[in-house]
């Protein structure tokens, strides 16, 4: 009887509903590509893949967390003060965030320098407090702060592949391209470690997306 009623929470944690609000942000949902939300952290810290990936981690990881707050607290949030709160929540966990990468991994976190802070002001974080976090409970609302996180996330870490590669010759700070193909006359480009270059590479993979989805619509 008891493994029947653990199958069936398991279910329930589970259930293509809450699957959804995972995988929905990754794809038709995603908070850059589609919604067209959180385009200046993808401007600012693109150039390394590494600053990328640390950046994509503290999103996870004070999105989780803030839609969680927010949703048990949503019952005792006056309506007039939300936003106060929701700012407060999400600035608490920054602070955290910082003081651990200063902790752990003090050169990304001196080369992400207030990018961290602007956490804070996410549109995508305090949407989806907003929008999700204060009318739904708990789990539903951790799975969709990690699903659009996550999201914001792939998108980062894909702009700052191609910066890094094109732009440095390197992936995660180590030397990818050989010294033979400099020797044949390949030269980085340097267009790539530009700010307008990571704008140009956010349109192209917005463009293929839309592109992709548009032939599944035709398709079906």
């Amino acid at each position: 009887m008891s493994q029947n009623n653990n199958n069936t929470q398991k279910e329930a944690l589970f259930s293509p509903k809450n699957q959804k609000l995972l995988s929905n942000p990754l794809g038709k949902d995603n908070p850059i590509s589609v919604q067209v939300l959180g385009i200046c952290s993808v401007l600012a810290i693109t150039v390394q893949l590494q600053t990328s990936l640390v950046m994509a981690i503290s999103v996870v990881a004070v999105m989780g967390f803030a839609n969680v707050i927010i949703s048990l607290l949503r019952k005792t949030i006056p309506p007039r003060i939300r936003i106060i709160v929701q700012l407060t929540v999400i600035a608490s966990l920054v602070i955290l965030v910082d003081q651990v990468l200063k902790a752990y991994v003090y050169d990304v976190s001196r080369q992400l320098s207030v990018f961290v802070g602007l956490i804070i002001t996410n549109c995508i974080i305090m949407g989806r407090l907003e929008a999700f976090a204060l009318n739904n409970k708990p789990w539903p609302s951790f799975l969709d702060g990690i699903g659009n996180a996550a999201g914001y996330g792939w998108v980062l870490l894909t702009v700052g592949f191609f910066r890094e590669l094109f732009g440095s010759g390197t992936l995660m700070g180590y030397q990818v391209i050989p010294n033979a193909v400099y020797e044949m006359g390949y030269e980085n480009n340097g267009f790539m470690i530009l700010p307008p270059m990571a704008l140009i590479t956010v349109g192209v993979i917005i463009w293929v997306q839309r592109h992709k989805d548009r032939s599944l619509v035709d398709v079906s």
